[in-house]
């Protein structure tokens, strides 16, 4: 069985940073690729960033280029985002996801993603 588990989120203010953490288990993890995706209320999810754990090629959505990074711990079996210069849209709940169908250096859409874990909220104050 796919299991996500993320971690690591909370509130922060405005210009501060946080790293989420997504633990997997129950597949192979080098075949997969996993994605980090948020949700406001009100709002679609969206792809944050995704990396693909076999060649470790990434994705970051325009908004969060230069301030956020996606990193994989094959080892671990853990996939990180470390989130720097945080500013108040940023504000959602945070999901990872993992599927081994998406094309490595992209996102996809949600509905690509098989297996998702239950969410960590990130809040950003002003």
């Amino acid at each position: 069985e796919v299991q996500l588990v993320e971690s690591g989120g909370g509130l922060v203010q405005a210009g501060g940073s946080l790293r989420l953490s997504c633990a997997a288990s129950g597949f192979t993890f080098d075949d997969y690729a996993i994605g980090w995706f948020r949700q406001a209320p009100g709002k679609e999810r969206e792809g944050v960033s995704c990396i693909s754990s076999s060649d470790g090629s990434t994705y970051y959505a325009d908004s969060v280029k230069g301030r956020f990074t996606i990193s994989s711990d094959n080892a671990k079996n853990t996939v990180y985002l470390q989130m720097n210069s945080l500013k108040p849209e940023d504000t959602a709940v945070y999901y990872c996801a993992a599927d081994w169908a998406i094309v490595p250096g992209t996102c996809g859409r949600p509905t690509d993603f098989g297996s998702w874990g239950q969410g960590t909220q990130v809040t950003v104050s002003s």
